[in-house]
């Protein structure tokens, strides 16, 4: 079962990420979200993973357990957090909220994933929404009555959007739908009383590409004036997804208009649908990476219970009966993988606090960090919760297996690690000439500067300073490369990977320096201060390291790559 990392999170909201003034009433939510997500969610995880959810003659019905946990969540004022007061919400800031989110997708990231989407088109609408829209559409998915949707993907049109075919053609104050979208997570289901889609669609005479694209609201339902539910909208779900993991979340294929037209609403102006669906995209995309954090909490707190429980032969110097936690390599793993969850959660953070200071040039630097690396760490840590287990971890019946398969789609959907990649390196580096990255440098180096007089920590420091020298030398060997784009593009996994590891190390090492100014105060939990800064100097000394490979690569090896000539590779 999943047990909320509460201290943890309370040291990073309230020391790491200078939360102190907010810290009493964030431990309060904190408390009563854990509760929620343990006694409330976490049960339908398993269950909903081995019966999944099924489609039935157009309808969906979620495993057993989903639609009363919804529910709750409504009542309970969970899926209200984030949303402004003016439409039923409680506008707590995203460093709390992100928080409460990590436990919701730790214990049960399928059935999570409906109210993660429903916050991001929540996001969208408050920013781009006529406030008549506003006042319709977001009370309700507020509320927990409705749901909501991000309708992207064609079969001939994925990643590369401009392809899109589904029209929209104007009918005075509406327009009618026609087309299919495919890979829609929750896009049919049981759990709401309407489905709100966010739809991309292209007008007649629209431009072709991606300025031809606008946006709109498409209710499974049309709604009266009154605010009540009317007949039934032209969309229908005519499948859901077979899927390697979050087999409980339904991925619908949506058919619109085969009897007329689906009735959808335009939001902004036409022609501008790619700018309001990336609003919502980047928060879908912090939220994807909290999904890679809280996979890897669950995986790890698995690991390392099976590890404590486990009796397999003798540890060295142990005794017989000792568990294999005494076994230095399943030690490695476990330690391994809490350092990395906790350098996880300080950089999640990181970006949280960034959305709420409004600071659009720090954020855009960290979301697709944050997407892409958290993603990809997930990878690792569930992989290594299977091998803890050993034989065990292949069998379903551990549970381990579900956390393994469910975090592959992380660095897949709501653009891959290679397009988080492709914008950190020609938006976000090139595109500013490097400003934006060398300010977070500066940053860094300056933090590390001030911690001299903590002798574990400041040799950590140091460490973290040599990286952010190598950094800058990478930073300038792309900026240098500016002009051939397929070398930016080859560097791009790497570059990601590297700023990953430093951004997540720094706070690792300020943690580490926190902690043991606690450690100094009267009713200290030395344990567990103790344990952060133990954790620092893994990350550091274990993690750190590969920061001077990818510099490597990135400054020597990515011509090789570019020298195979495609062609040859399908065959030997």
């Amino acid at each position: 079962m999943y047990s909320a990392p509460l201290k943890d999170i309370n040291f990073t909201f309230t020391h790491l990420l200078g939360g102190a003034d907010d810290a009493e009433l964030a431990t309060a939510i904190f408390g009563e979200a854990a509760k929620f997500a343990e006694q409330i969610i976490a049960p339908t995880n398993h269950s909903g993973d081995m019966t999944g959810a099924v489609w039935q003659d157009g309808a969906v019905i979620t495993p057993q357990g989903f639609r009363e946990a919804y529910a709750a969540m409504g009542a309970q004022g969970w899926t209200a957090l984030e949303a402004h007061e003016e439409y039923g919400g409680q506008n707590l800031p995203m460093a709390v909220s992100a928080f409460v989110n990590e436990m919701w997708q730790s214990a049960n990231m399928a059935f999570a994933l409906c109210h993660l989407l429903t916050q991001g088109q929540i996001y969208a609408l408050e920013k781009y929404a006529s406030p008549q829209q506003k006042t319709r559409f977001i009370p309700p998915m507020v509320a927990g009555k409705w749901t909501g949707t991000m309708n992207l993907t064609e079969a001939q049109a994925g990643s590369d959007l401009a392809g899109i075919r589904t029209m929209a053609t104007p009918q005075g104050e509406y327009y009618l739908l026609k087309g299919q979208k495919t890979y829609i997570t929750y896009g049919e289901h049981d759990m709401a009383e309407n489905i709100i889609h966010l739809v991309l669609a292209r007008t007649p005479n629209a431009p072709a590409g991606h300025k031809g694209i606008s946006i709109f609201l498409v209710p499974k339902f049309l709604i009266n004036e009154d605010g009540s539910l009317g007949a039934q909208n032209d969309v229908a779900c005519v499948s859901i997804e077979k899927k390697l993991g979050i087999k409980a979340s339904p991925t619908a294929v949506l058919q619109y208009g085969d009897n007329g037209g689906a009735v959808g609403y335009l939001v902004g102006e036409e022609h501008q649908g790619l700018n309001i669906m990336f609003a919502m995209m980047n928060h879908a995309r912090f939220a994807v990476g909290l999904q890679g954090l809280a996979i890897s909490e669950r995986a790890t707190q698995q690991a390392a219970a099976y590890a404590m429980e486990r009796r397999q032969g003798t540890p060295l110097d142990g005794k017989e009966g000792d568990t294999i936690i005494g076994h230095p390599d399943v030690l490695r793993l476990v330690a391994g993988m809490r350092a990395d969850v906790m350098a996880m959660r300080g950089l999640a953070g990181l970006g949280a606090v960034a959305m709420d200071r409004g600071d659009e040039v720090r954020l855009g630097l960290l979301v697709p960090i944050i997407k892409g690396w958290l993603t990809e760490q997930a990878q690792q840590i569930t992989s290594a919760a299977v091998q803890v287990h050993g034989g065990m971890g292949f069998i379903e019946e551990t549970g381990v297996a579900q956390h393994y398969r469910d975090a592959r789609i992380l660095p897949i959907y709501e653009g891959t690690t290679a397009i988080q990649a492709n914008d950190l390196i020609f938006r976000k580096t090139l595109r500013d000439n490097g400003a934006a990255v060398g300010a977070l440098l500066d940053d860094i180096a300056s933090d590390m500067a001030a911690l001299g007089g903590d002798g574990e920590m400041a040799e950590l420091a140091k460490r973290i300073q040599e990286a952010v020298a190598t950094t800058r030398a990478v930073v300038a060997h792309i900026l240098a490369s500016a002009n051939t784009p397929r070398r930016g593009a080859v560097s791009g996994h790497n570059y990601l990977m590297l700023l990953g590891i430093l951004t997540a190390g720094w706070q690792m090492v300020r943690g580490g320096a926190i902690a043991g100014r606690l450690l100094k105060e009267a009713g200290a939990d030395k344990p567990f201060l103790d344990l952060r800064r133990g954790l620092a100097a893994v990350f550091i000394r274990q993690q750190l390291p590969q920061i001077n490979a990818l510099a490597e690569t990135i400054l020597k090896g990515d011509e090789a790559v570019l020298a195979i000539a495609p062609e040859n590779l399908a065959e030997i």
